[in-house]
């Protein structure tokens, strides 16, 4: 689950960690009066205004702009706000359509008063499953895109790998500090601050905290001026109030709803759909297509509860896509019987009036042969099999 900026500031802010302050804002007047606050009693009146959105590279479709007074403050929210903001990370990149903008973060700008003396690091906290460690990332080349940098400038690029049972040590804090060419003050504030965002990023459960830019302003302390932060969502039962900043109009819609049906769905650009129970079930059906000549168009796995009212849901968000030509539903009955299942598709299948591609459906398990009578008796258009490699011929079959 990806948090806005200001919600993982918030939270960075929980464990101690330095913040360019700000205020969120949904309209131009609430904008307005958020930037009469924040430079009431401020040594400057240049803010920064930042376009909410799960999506980083920002500030390139026009999401991050510097207001020097209030008229550019309200400029800059009337432009962005309701803008389809387009980012190398939004859906189709620069070329795609973008995400709305709903609302904006109005921000303190923190390199005042002397931007010369502030310098721009690169710091994040994730997962390294190879090593089976947590790895902190960090370069002295902040505020740029991190990929580029470790293409270009591979040797520029730190990773300092931590045993999660041991967590981090403080010779490895002072490691990190010493690399990006601290010494003094700023030394010791980014021990504190890298010790801090550890702490945050564990004991939230997060698969991910980026901060880009990580700041040294010109008083030798370490700002979080941006950051990203993924928490994991096996892990949100620990975390209520975290679960409760999830902003489902930021995700696809379709995944939305069939997460409210216990439904494990991601959306795909091919033209078979799968319904399967088991993740390691919908890799090997996906390949299945591939190898058949198809594009699998999702992947969905309804889970070991396959009832009639959960395979006719998941019917509906499958026949959602214009782009599918065929589905193919492959149960393995272990802990779900397969003739329940075929049961669920004949049910779903006579109250749906709008099926019109064709169905393959493959059953292996507890009761697959009552299950592929049950199918075969049923006088509908689906086809059954038992074999993998017959449900593939069926696919090549109907997709030629």
């Amino acid at each position: 689950m990806n948090l806005h900026e200001y919600q993982g500031k918030q939270l960075l802010k929980s464990y101690g960690i330095k913040i360019q302050d700000g205020e969120v804002a949904h309209t131009v007047d609430e904008a307005v009066a958020a930037y009469k606050r924040m430079t009431a009693s401020a040594d400057t009146p240049v803010v920064v205004v930042k376009a909410q959105i799960h999506a980083g590279g920002r500030g390139k479709g026009g999401g991050v702009k510097l207001a020097k007074n209030e008229a550019e403050l309200r400029e800059h929210a009337d432009n962005i706000l309701g803008m389809m903001l387009k980012t190398p990370q939004t859906p189709g990149g620069m070329d795609g359509e973008g995400k709305l903008v709903s609302k904006i973060l109005v921000a303190e700008d923190a390199y005042h008063p002397d931007f010369d003396a502030c310098k721009e690091f690169y710091v994040s906290v994730l997962m390294d499953r190879g090593s089976k460690r947590n790895v902190i990332v960090y370069s002295t080349e902040g505020g740029m895109d991190i990929e580029k940098v470790a293409e270009e400038t591979p040797h520029l690029v730190h990773k300092e790998f931590i045993d999660p049972t041991l967590g981090i040590q403080g010779f490895q804090l002072r490691k990190i500090a010493f690399n990006l060419g601290l010494s003094g003050a700023a030394f010791k504030d980014m021990t504190k601050f890298i010790a801090n965002l550890y702490k945050a990023f564990v004991q939230s459960d997060a698969s991910l905290f980026e901060i880009n830019p990580c700041l040294k302003d010109a008083h030798d302390q370490i700002v979080a001026v941006d950051c990203k932060v993924s928490l994991d969502e096996n892990a949100l039962f620990r975390h209520p109030d975290l679960a409760e900043l999830r902003d489902t109009s930021e995700e696809d819609p379709t995944e939305v709803e069939a997460k409210s049906y216990g439904l494990n769905y991601v959306n795909l650009d091919g033209n078979v759909g799968c319904m399967v129970n088991g993740a390691g079930l919908a890799m090997a059906t996906m390949d299945i297509i591939k190898l058949s000549g198809g594009e699998p168009a999702n992947f969905l796995d309804v889970g070991g509860t396959a009832d009639a009212a959960r395979v006719e849901q998941a019917f509906r968000i499958i026949l959602r896509d214009p782009k599918v030509k065929a589905i193919l539903i492959n149960i393995f009955g272990g802990i779900v019987r397969c003739d329940r299942v075929a049961n669920g598709v004949v049910d779903a299948y006579k109250n749906m009036k709008d099926i019109n591609v064709p169905i393959i459906v493959r059953l292996q398990g507890t009761n697959a042969d009552i299950a592929k009578k049950i199918i075969d008796e049923s006088g509908l258009e689906v086809h059954s099999a038992i074999q993998l490699q017959e449900a593939a011929a069926l696919v090549e079959k109907v997709l030629a």
